[in-house]
């Protein structure tokens, strides 16, 4: 596959991955800022997540175009035409945010279904913004990615389609994990720069665990792993990776 295409937003302080409608590849803080990544206690409505965001980075000095990447939970996986419209809803407020302009989105973004205590509705988990920063680190967001070609033909290019063997998610994770390195390394970085890594998945993938993805990863920032289903029906495997500088937990009940 060709390297991703990375483009400017100064206004956010951040390089991104050209992507699609919904989201980019991947981000990368511009000279002088750095990424930090913030959680909700609970996770909170589209509405609600977008208000307490904006909050939290007036609360920052930052405006909202700094934010580069959101951590979604939806109720159950989308059919593809579903997964589209649902897309439309969160865009439109990236557009009065001055984010998404000229067919450009800069964000990034992971969606997944909890499969215990499923959501009600679409909500934000988390979130991450840049700060200007002094330090010359690398700090950067690779975007939650399936184990299927964006672009490709859909469902018939999903990497091991309906195989739920050991063998057949196997390949789904190195296909991922492939993903996850060719748009990091798109920023110059490698996996000894990813501060985390978050696997999405209901399947047991320990059988491999050690020498497909730890080998990689290393054990630097450790791996989380999310009961959870990708966004699309059909996909079975998802993974999305970090570099940042700060973690916050957010709590509704304290100043944001």
């Amino acid at each position: 596959m060709n390297t991703p295409e990375l483009m400017d937003f100064p206004e956010g302080g951040y390089h991104f991955l050209k992507g699609g409608f919904p989201y980019s590849q991947g981000v990368k803080a511009g000279k002088g800022y750095s990424i930090e990544r913030a959680r909700f206690v609970s996770p909170l409505s589209l509405i609600q997540g977008f208000g307490a965001i904006e909050k939290h980075l007036a609360a920052m000095g930052r405006p909202r175009t700094a934010l580069c990447a959101a951590e979604l939970r939806s109720p159950k996986p989308f059919s593809m035409g579903g997964f589209g419209e649902f897309n439309k809803t969160y865009v439109d407020v990236l557009k009065e945010w001055g984010l998404y302009r000229d067919g450009l989105n800069p964000v990034a973004r992971s969606n997944v279904t909890p499969e215990i205590a499923p959501l009600v509705e679409p909500s934000f988990y988390a979130f991450c913004y840049t700060v200007p920063s002094v330090e010359a680190e690398q700090t950067f967001i690779v975007a939650g990615s399936g184990e299927w070609p964006e672009g490709g033909s859909f469902p018939d290019d999903i990497v091991a389609r309906e195989d739920l063997s050991a063998a057949g998610l196997r390949s789904k994770a190195r296909f991922v994990l492939d993903t996850m390195e060719r748009r990091f390394k798109a920023f110059g970085a490698n996996w000894s720069d990813v501060t985390a890594s978050q696997v999405y998945t209901v399947h047991d993938f320990h059988p491999f665990l050690g020498d497909e993805i730890v080998s990689r990863t290393r054990n630097g920032g450790g791996l989380t792993w999310h009961y959870c289903r990708p966004p699309i029906e059909g996909l079975e495997f998802e993974m999305d990776v970090r570099s940042v500088t700060t973690e916050r937990v957010i709590n509704l009940g304290s100043r944001l």
